[in-house]
């Protein structure tokens, strides 16, 4: 455990301002596995990844899937992230990309990560569920003069090798439609993405999911995995599962002592979020700052905002290695006053949530879809790096297609296998390194 325990209890409040946008949370509690059962396919994690797994296992592959998870669906980072429905789920860069894989495999990368923000539009269209869509793609701001030139390149590199439509803005052009800060030094427009409640898309896939034949249930996790014979066993508090085929779909939140495959493999990382009361029409005006379009800087350490469709301002940002009460606290004054920095006309504006959760990292700084080489039968979907809504739901839809014995052709950057960190107990030393270095080299 990387963290304090009560990051890990779902018994433990979120505090997310999402939970207040639905009338009706109970959806999130179906009962939990109270005796033993056998299937086909078992999924632990009830997020987004392994509510799109079952979903498409049921609708598109006609098999029934059994979802057990920890706490209430969507209890992870799948309900409590920032909405950011976009591209970017690798921190490699495309240099980085192409030395691994290789040219051709790297823009069918880019091709997979754009299928997936609008394989979510088709999806809800396709169900029939509401995501609170907002926005036209997603703004990268310049948040000193020196990362115009970042900006300059990766213009060149998603307009002629990704083939995105995309855009450069000078300061004056970005204030003109609607972002004006104090860290407004140009931005790149990608026109891939939107900002959505991520609960909404959690709800969706999990009432779809349901409709469609699949079994859900929560609070169960579970305590002990065996392999007998072809059979995954897991035991839960109330009940047990024997399946064929099983996906781990847990992300930041994977108990990595619990099966081998994923020991010291993955890093969870601190994401926290401010949400402002309501601002006026005035107020934003007075800021110079109305569009909904989502938007994060260019800092390695980033912070990423958006206003919301009550006028509410989401602001999010890295951080913090220890999740105590005390680091907690630190935090929200920390942000609430780089949230002030960089809106002055918003300066004393109420703070009305705050919360955090775990996004995960991998050694090699990509997401990993697919199964473990030593057992095809266990597959996995996880370290979406911070960038995970798209990716997340795209990533069920892959095993559940892969799963039913049809080939996927997606990025062999994603079919790479997950590997250990050089000493894995040293994680967090590693990570609190770049932390002190980003911020020492970016301000």
């Amino acid at each position: 455990m990387f963290y304090p325990p009560s990051t890990y209890d779902p018994a433990c409040p979120v505090g997310s301002y999402w939970d207040t946008t639905l009338a009706d949370l109970s959806w999130r509690d179906p009962p939990p596995l109270q005796q033993e059962v056998s299937c086909e396919v078992a999924i632990l994690g009830g997020g987004l990844t392994g509510l799109s797994a079952a979903l498409h296992l049921a609708r598109d592959h006609h098999i029934q899937a059994h979802v057990l998870e920890a706490g209430s669906l969507g209890w992870g980072a799948s309900g409590r992230n920032g909405g950011f429905c976009g591209v970017g789920a690798s921190d490699l860069s495309h240099a980085q990309m192409v030395k691994r894989v290789g040219q051709e495999e790297t823009e069918r990368y880019y091709q997979d990560q754009r299928q997936a923000v609008e394989g979510v539009q088709a999806l809800a269209e396709a169900e029939g569920f509401s995501l609170d869509a907002q926005g036209q793609g997603c703004y990268v701001v310049a948040h000193r003069p020196q990362a115009w030139r970042e900006l300059e390149a990766e213009y060149a590199l998603y307009t002629q090798v990704a083939k995105y439509p995309a855009r450069l803005l000078t300061a004056a052009q970005l204030q003109a439609e609607g972002f004006n800060s104090q860290e407004n030094h140009g931005a790149l427009n990608i026109g891939v993405g939107f900002g959505l409640n991520p609960l909404k898309l959690t709800q969706g896939l999990a009432q779809s999911a349901l409709r469609r034949g699949a079994q859900l249930y929560s609070h169960s996790p579970v305590l002990a995995w065996e392999k007998v014979g072809s059979w995954h066993c897991w035991q839960t508090p109330g009940g047990r599962v024997r399946a064929r085929q099983v996906i781990v779909a847990t992300n930041g939140y994977t108990p990595e002592a619990l099966h081998p495959a994923f020991r010291g493999s993955l890093l969870p990382v601190l994401s926290s979020i401010l949400v402002t009361r309501p601002l006026t029409p005035a107020e934003q005006q007075a800021q110079g700052w109305w569009d909904p379009t989502p938007v994060y800087d260019t800092r390695r350490l980033v912070f990423y905002y958006r206003l919301l469709p009550d006028g509410r301002l989401l602001f999010g940002g890295r951080g913090g290695t220890q999740d105590t009460p005390a680091e907690r606290e630190h935090l929200r004054q920390w942000m609430t006053q780089r949230l002030y920095g960089l809106f002055p006309a918003w300066q004393g504006v109420e703070i009305e949530y705050f919360w955090n959760g775990l996004a995960c990292l991998s050694r090699q700084l990509h997401p990993h879809i697919g199964y473990f080489g030593e057992d095809p039968s266990l597959w996995y979907g996880l370290a979406y790096h911070g960038s995970g809504v798209a990716t997340a739901v795209w990533a069920g839809q892959k095993l559940a297609q892969e799963i039913a014995g049809i080939p996927t052709q997606i990025s062999a950057l994603f079919r790479q296998p997950l590997q250990p960190f050089p000493w894995p107990s040293l994680r967090l030393h590693y990570l609190r390194l770049a932390y002190h270095w980003a911020q020492w080299t970016e301000g």
